[in-house]
């Protein structure tokens, strides 16, 4: 696939939105210039990327037509065979990302991410497992460069977690993690299991785009608020003020509740961040209904009840049940190693959605 005409055209559009961005009246349209702020930031890293791909092919030409030239024992072939080895190892990323930037963008891949999992079927176990996802999701968000911060968790007895609820901040954090919906299924013998038998076990794992404020317009007399002490472990300043908040939304039924801070007014932030996030992901789902058929054949549905992977420890297997894809590194995964995981769901969904917007013309 030629994709020069598609990098000037990134490269056009670019220089377009940063004229816009340098005259100070669209900044009084909050909306507007948040679009066009995230449109800023997808464009350059295009350009980028377009320059890179460029280079590297004309790189690849000269390093093939020097090593034809050379004599094949010659320090220079040599180098020519590794200087080749490495941007053929490079290019398929590059020719990915530019792949992508032929999409549609979608507006919510660049939000900050709320991740909500919760232990499902095997009791305890399932409830370690919990807090072994969450922990493999934080090391990875560190390794991106990437914060979280507990927005509420409901601990465990043995040290899990009935429920956690976390925010994810960074570049790009939905766009990675929105694959992660669904139900997560772990095989392994329990360190609770005297006999040694292997235990199945799940938890359900929802990954929200944060909502702003501009999103979705929330009237003071929708909400139903409700303050309380907060119960469980959380130190004794916790425990034994009135700062727990509970959020009703009386349209949708929605109930959201946080006590993880010492400060009401912190909780109650919170968990309108919470409201906020789950509010805009069904009116996401909403909106998308009517595409259910085309959405079914597309990798990260975020289907809640679906299962999406299972993690099986006896075996260091972990199988995504999408793609058909499974790998022998479970340590290197659960240790929060998740690109070899994520980019094939990645890859696989742009190629779905390419397909389906060829179709359509």
């Amino acid at each position: 696939m030629d994709y020069q005409p598609h990098i000037e055209r990134f490269r056009r559009r670019f220089a377009e939105v940063e004229r816009n961005l340098g005259d100070p009246g669209v900044f009084e349209d909050q909306k507007r210039s948040q679009d066009l702020g995230r449109e800023f930031v997808r464009l350059k890293r295009l350009v980028e990327v377009g320059n890179a791909y460029l280079k590297a092919i004309q790189d690849l030409e000269e390093n093939r037509s020097m090593v034809s030239a050379e004599a094949e024992d010659s320090e220079l072939a040599e180098m020519g065979r590794e200087e080749i080895s490495r941007l053929e190892r490079e290019l398929p990323g590059l020719e990915l990302a530019l792949r992508e930037g032929l999409l549609p963008p979608d507006p919510t891949d660049s939000r900050n991410t709320i991740i909500e999992i919760r232990a499902g079927a095997g009791g305890d176990e399932s409830s370690l497992f919990s807090a072994d996802l969450f922990r493999m999701y934080s090391r990875y968000a560190e390794d991106r460069g990437w914060k979280v911060e507990p927005m509420s968790s409901s601990p465990s007895e043995v040290g899990g977690f009935k429920e956690i609820i976390f925010n994810v901040t960074g570049e790009e954090v939905y766009k990675r993690l929105k694959y992660e919906s669904g139900v997560h299924r772990v095989q392994r013998v329990p360190a609770t299991e005297a006999s040694g038998r292997i235990h199945t076990s799940t938890c359900t794992v929802a990954v929200l785009p944060e909502a702003e404020e501009v999103d979705l317009e929330i009237r003071p007399d929708e909400l139903e608020v409700s303050i309380c002490r907060a119960s469980g472990p959380g130190g004794q300043g916790v425990n034994t003020t009135d700062s727990a908040v509970q959020i009703l939304h009386k349209p949708t039924g929605m109930i959201v509740r946080c006590a993880d801070e010492r400060s009401q007014l912190k909780n109650k932030a919170k968990a309108m961040t919470v409201l906020r996030s789950r509010l805009l992901e069904k009116k996401i789902a909403d909106e998308q209904a009517k595409y259910a058929a085309e959405r079914k054949s597309q990798v990260g549905t975020g289907e809640r009840n679906e299962r999406i992977r299972t993690y099986n420890f006896p075996q260091s297997r972990m199988t995504d049940h999408r793609i058909d894809l499974t790998l022998y590194n479970l340590p290197h995964v659960i240790e929060g190693d998740l690109d070899p995981v994520i980019d094939p769901l990645l890859a696989d969904s742009i190629a779905t959605r390419l397909a389906a917007l060829e179709t359509k013309d």
